[in-house]
Order: structure tokens, then sequence, then C-alpha cells
């Protein structure tokens, strides 16, 4: 299927996306992935949202950027080993809360929500979290394990959109052309770093060939400024809004 079969990506192109609520931007430093920080860019105009996703050891699933709490906020340890109780009492920049997937959706119902598994702990909750709160055509499921997004579109089923992992897009860059129309992903969008280090090699993936190649598949594509290193997605730095790549226009870098 197309992208535009998709009510995920009714909305025009090119499409802003405001990358854990815009951390970036100046108002919301330090209060990443917040109520506070995601209200910034819907008051901006932005109806696309990106999270990251953790399950806290009781099943809760938070939006949250880092396995551990340590970074920006005034408590220490591993989301997964502590009860949602614990991490809510954890305050970001010191003054908000960690939010939950459940209340980011229901807080800004206009809007469609790009969610990153983070853990293998947080796939069944997460999905079961759509399912339930019936807001499967708001949401696109994107992991860089390619399992995880199997059995997210097993689980779903063909309604949900999915945005392909680092095989999906390496199938793309790598195979000869007519192979790559055999092996592309099933996924309707591509998430694609600006390189990746596959077997020592460091290869560039946002290229023109690469954009042309998906567009021409229907995709939806979208560059995101980091890199990937054996096999892995290391912490990206935080990003402020930035813009999916419009699918007919290529571009190689973000906005």
């Amino acid at each position: 299927m197309r992208a535009r079969d998709y009510a995920y990506f009714d909305g025009p192109t090119p499409t802003g996306l405001a990358h854990r609520g815009g951390a970036a931007y100046h108002p919301n430093l330090g209060i990443e992935n917040t109520i506070a920080a995601f209200r910034q860019a819907v008051d901006m105009g932005y109806r696309y949202l990106e999270t990251d996703v953790h399950a806290t050891r009781d099943g809760i699933v938070v939006a949250f950027h880092d396995d551990h709490l340590d970074r920006v906020t005034d408590t220490a340890g591993r989301i997964a080993d502590q009860p949602y109780a614990a991490v809510r009492g954890a305050l970001i920049g010191g003054r908000e809360a960690v939010p939950t997937l459940a209340e980011l959706l229901e807080e800004f119902p206009e809007t469609r929500v790009n969610i990153d598994i983070k853990a293998d702990q947080a796939l069944g909750p997460t999905l079961e979290l759509i399912r339930r709160m019936g807001v499967i055509d708001r949401v696109c499921i994107g992991s860089f394990s390619e399992r995880r997004l199997r059995a997210a579109r097993r689980a779903l089923g063909p309604r949900l959109a999915t945005s392909a992992g680092q095989v999906g897009v390496g199938a793309l860059r790598l195979a000869p052309q007519p192979l790559s129309r055999l092996l592309h992903t099933p996924a309707p969008a591509l998430q694609i770093p600006m390189e990746h280090k596959i077997r020592g090699r460091l290869i560039p993936l946002a290229t023109r060939e690469v954009v042309s190649v998906a567009h021409r598949l229907g995709k939806h594509v979208r560059v995101v400024p980091f890199v990937v290193h054996r096999g892995c997605r290391p912490d990206a730095p935080a990003a402020g809004p930035r813009r999916r790549r419009d699918r007919h226009r290529p571009h190689r870098h973000p906005a």
C-alpha cells in the first residue's frame, strides 16, 4: 500500500513534525516530551507530533525518549524497572511531569502522532493502548527493530501506518533497482538517517536516488539528523520541530 492509502497521511505535504514536542525550540529547552512542549508545537500550528515510548514495570506506556530518567528529570533509574507512580513523580526540567502516551493522545485529539517504540517491553502495552483508544488512524509506528514493526503490523492489521527501520531502508539503498522493488519494505513511510554504518562502511542513506525510489513506491520520506552505527540507533541529539519530506519533492536535509 502507498502512503496515500492511510488515514495518517491524509494531510498536505510537506508536513511539519514536532520531534519530542520541538525539543530544541527555545521555550521548550529542558522540557522535551512534555505536555507543555507539545502544546507549544500545537499552538504554532503543528499537527504531527513525534515521541518515543517506554513502558513502566506495571505496563503503563510513557512518552519519553531515554530508557533512564537521569538525563532530563530530577530522578534517576531505568523506566522499565520502576512502577508508574515512581516515574510520575519525576519532573522533567524540575517542573513538568512525564506524560503517558494516553495523555498525549487525549490532550491533542486533532493531531497525528509518530510513535517510536524503543523497547520490547513497551511493544505489547503500546499496541493494546492504540487498540483500546481506537486511534489507529492517528498513529504511525516506527522502530529500529524490524521484529517490533512486524509484530505491530500483525497485531493491528493493514490500517496501521508504519515507518521502516534500518533493514527496509538499507534494502532501498543497497539493492539494485529491480531488486529493490522486490525487497522494499511494506512500511508506507521511511525514517532515514543521514548515514548508516554497515559492515564497517559509512553508507549515505539520504540520497536523491533513495528519495526518488521511495517516492515512486508511494512512500513518505523523513530525513532525521543522526547516524546509525553498528546496527543501533544512538541517542539522537534533541531536535526542534522539523519537516517530513514532501513525497513529491526530494530533499536531502531536514529543515
